[in-house]
């Protein structure tokens, strides 16, 4: 027999997930924090490797790191040949853009800055609202992960379902995340700064804590194609 109230409770927790771009200052506890992963560890992975790491940064050791990021990233925007010294390790993005793709990124993108009222030709502010990612838009928990280097690609497979875990179990308890690819430019700062072993690739960042209600910034809310149209029954 079908539980209503879990399948309401689960159902709310994946359909009320956003990513958040605006945080209140709101302490989240490190027992919290263990809990959620603790729960997001039971996401599957092939043969059972689970191949996620995760370091957790609060205080100064955060405001440290968003202190670095954001000096290289306003070096790169003084000089942009300084871009060259950071370079994603793997290609989140394709390096060609085609429909529908493109035309859902750029829904994406201007819907955002179209909600803060920046326009095209607003390059400051399109820079201080990029920069906004590198300070984990103030939230108090910054998650770093990494992978072993040695791992093949399905384990970014089994590194998804794991992450989605932890962005659900952070919804049932009241917080809100955004999952960060934008780090990975500068994972020659952030794998040092976090102790990471020569061995380990960053996948991406996250921001947790509780969301910052009185921001429009969290009133976007990005569209999703119907079942139909990405779904096809065989027969």
């Amino acid at each position: 027999m079908t539980d209503s109230a879990a399948v309401a409770a689960v159902d709310h927790a994946i359909t009320s997930r956003m990513s958040a771009r605006a945080f209140t200052q709101q302490t989240v506890s490190r027992e919290m924090i263990a809990d959620i992963l603790q729960v997001a560890s039971r996401a599957p992975s092939g043969t059972n490797t689970q191949p996620w790491k995760v370091y957790v940064l609060q205080g100064e050791p955060l405001d440290a790191l968003v202190r670095k990021v954001c000096a290289a990233h306003e070096a790169v925007r003084a000089n942009p040949e300084v871009a060259k010294q950071y370079e994603e390790q793997y290609d989140y993005y394709p390096e060609k853009w085609v429909s529908p793709y493109i035309d859902r990124r750029r829904e994406n993108g201007w819907s955002l800055y179209g909600l803060l009222g920046i326009g095209k030709a607003d390059k400051d502010l399109m820079h201080v609202q990029q920069q906004r990612n590198f300070r984990f838009f103030d939230a108090p928990v910054g998650l770093m992960f990494t992978i072993d280097t040695i791992l093949g690609r399905g384990s970014m497979l089994d590194y998804g379902m794991f992450l989605q875990n932890i962005m659900v179990a952070a919804r049932a308890r009241g917080l809100h995340t955004c999952p960060q690819a934008a780090w990975n430019t500068f994972h020659s700062i952030i794998l040092p700064h976090i102790g990471a072993a020569e061995n380990e690739r960053l996948v991406c960042g996250m921001a947790m804590g509780f969301a910052c209600n009185v921001n429009k910034v969290n009133t976007l809310l990005t569209p999703r194609v119907s079942v139909n149209e990405f779904t096809h029954w065989v027969s």
